[in-house]
């Protein structure tokens, strides 16, 4: 079964394109999300039609994503978190923590598109790849630190 993308697929291709899948992939998930529509003469011969607005729509929407990666470059998350011995955390650091502090500061960022590959478990600076676009990402600076108990010994 081949379908035409509406939006881009990071698995299959970019919008607009016409890509052959699976007839249960494309009937059962990227047709009813509203990712594809079925390659029919008559989708086809519309696709081409509207190939200038898609270009037009791919292209404001990759400058959106350029600035908001440079947003995302010119930020420094400082997280302060429980450690314990050799700088290990009590717990550790997900892509939902760092989403948190993207929106904190006024990004809206999906968690899956936060690439990390295994969560942070230790003290230190890192470097997170963000993939906002198949052709834009950005590289977030993380420093963890340890976190300043409040709490007396007696």
């Amino acid at each position: 079964m081949k379908v035409i993308l509406i939006e881009n697929v990071p698995s299959l291709g970019k919008a607009g394109d016409v890509v052959p899948v699976a007839v249960g992939y494309g009937r059962n998930f990227l047709i009813p999300k509203k990712m594809a529509l079925e390659a029919t003469p008559t989708n086809i011969h519309f696709l081409e039609r509207q190939r200038e607005s898609f270009l037009e729509k791919a292209g404001k929407e990759k400058q959106n994503v350029q600035a908001l990666a440079e947003k995302i470059e010119s930020l420094i998350c400082t997280l302060a978190r429980p450690a314990g011995e050799n700088e290990k955390l009590f717990g550790s650091i997900t892509s939902m923590d760092l989403q948190e502090f993207l929106n904190k500061h006024g990004l809206s960022v999906d968690r899956r598109k936060i690439i990390l590959p295994t969560p942070i478990k230790t003290l230190g600076s890192f470097t997170v790849l963000v993939k906002l676009h198949p052709e834009v990402s950005a590289q977030l600076k993380v420093d963890v630190v340890p976190a300043v108990s409040d709490r007396v010994n007696p």
